[in-house]
């Protein structure tokens, strides 16, 4: 693994070398999310031996306009190139209908998805619960018992898990230079190591988080923590590790086209919270399932009963007293998928520095996107799209 690499487009300039210092920061991103296998150790997700083909129904979207940050009208090529989007894929009845790359992305190319993984993960255990792998409600110590003692013993279940709703003491700024998200990053790898604290790995690190005082299962609270325990206690219940069970269990069975792969740390663990990376065809694929109630080419992968509790359950009195209502003020949160709107159909995978799948049913549009927009958090970038996102599933589906 070299963490000096050069970037593509500036092979010459010392000074422009992507490094674990700089990789997540714009420009270097536009490079680095597409070779996250050059920056870190990472694990492969094989795909299926036989994918689920795609077809192809292109659609005129170049004249479909919304509104950007500032109000103006804008198109929709308009606001790809001003949003810092590497491509998108939308899908109209399992058909793809528009599909646009750029700063060296391609249809076969993965890119970091970030926390759009978590949706991945959420998914991962309504199949494994429908398997008898695994068990909701059990406590996160049935399966991890070290975790006594930390903020995942006691009464912590795998819901509070999948819905976000542990009493844990984590501020999850990702703009601080210092603190929770900063040791976290350290403990994956994803930083450079400070000669200063002594170094760890994640599921130590895991360990040593401590309640808030706000009981489990009350408030919403974002932390990405909560995701990499759920994939080990996945670990635990299927007695493999997670990449093996996300090809055996979704990824294969759902008809993936490409491998996909995921960042781990110092000791294999994998970074099951913001770490994969898959081109943008299969998180179509994927969108395309969700819609389709669990099925992909005629195969039920993700049981009915899942993706209708995505939808129609979630705790709207946590998520009001939780920490992302200036993103979606009247959403949801449920098995680490978010309803936008609880009035309206669609729900969406989001990860940071702007990484989507937005799936309406009722207009029976799949819309994936991957970013690299500068801010990790860019409510201003993130609402514009939303309004994108409605006025290109209304034009596909003739009401505009």
């Amino acid at each position: 693994m070299n963490s000096r690499r050069i970037m593509a487009a500036f092979p010459s300039a010392a000074d422009e070398q992507v490094t674990l210092a700089n990789w997540r920061q714009h420009p270097f991103s536009e490079w680095a999310f597409r070779n996250v296998r050059e920056l870190l150790p990472t694990a492969n997700i094989a795909r299926a031996s036989t994918p689920t083909p795609l077809s192809f129904a292109p659609r005129h979207l170049d004249d479909v306009s919304f509104a950007n940050p500032r109000g103006e009208t804008v198109g929709v090529g308009q606001a790809l190139r001003a949003s810092h989007t590497d491509g998108i894929v939308v899908s109209h009845r399992g058909q793809v209908a528009f599909e646009w790359y750029a700063h060296g992305l391609a249809p076969d190319t993965p890119h970091l998805i970030f926390s759009v993984s978590k949706s991945v993960a959420g998914t991962l255990g309504g199949i494994l619960a429908d398997h008898g792998k695994l068990d909701p409600d059990a406590p996160v110590t049935r399966y991890i018992p070290e975790m006594e003692g930390s903020v995942y013993g006691g009464s912590c279940t795998v819901r509070h898990l999948l819905d976000m709703s542990v009493g844990i003491r984590f501020d999850e700024d990702y703009m601080a230079r210092d603190g929770d998200v900063m040791n976290y990053r350290r403990s994956t790898g994803w930083e450079p190591p400070d000669p200063t604290v002594p170094p760890t790995n994640l599921r130590d690190y895991l360990r040593t988080l401590r309640p808030n005082g706000t009981p489990h299962g009350h408030t919403f609270h974002y932390v990405s923590t909560n995701t990499d325990v759920l994939g080990w206690v996945y670990e635990r219940a299927c007695g493999m590790s997670y990449a093996k069970i996300l090809a055996q269990y979704l990824w294969q069975p759902m008809g993936a086209e490409h491998d996909a792969y995921i960042a781990v740390d110092s000791r294999g663990a994998a970074r099951v919270a913001g770490g994969i990376c898959a081109t943008l065809r299969d998180l179509a694929r994927f969108g395309e399932m969700m819609r389709n109630h669990g099925i992909s080419n005629g195969r039920q992968v993700v049981p009915g009963w899942w993706v209708d509790d995505i939808r129609q359950n979630g705790n709207a009195e946590a998520w009001s007293r939780g920490d992302l209502t200036k993103v979606f003020p009247n959403g949801n949160y449920r098995n680490k998928w978010y309803t936008i709107d609880r009035n309206e159909t669609p729900f969406a995978a989001v990860g940071i520095h702007g990484q989507w799948i937005y799936i309406d049913p009722a207009n029976e549009t799949v819309i994936a996107r991957v970013s690299s927009q500068p801010l990790p958090m860019d409510l201003d970038l993130d609402h514009m799209w939303m309004r994108g996102y409605r006025a290109i599933a209304a034009r596909l589906a003739g009401k505009a």
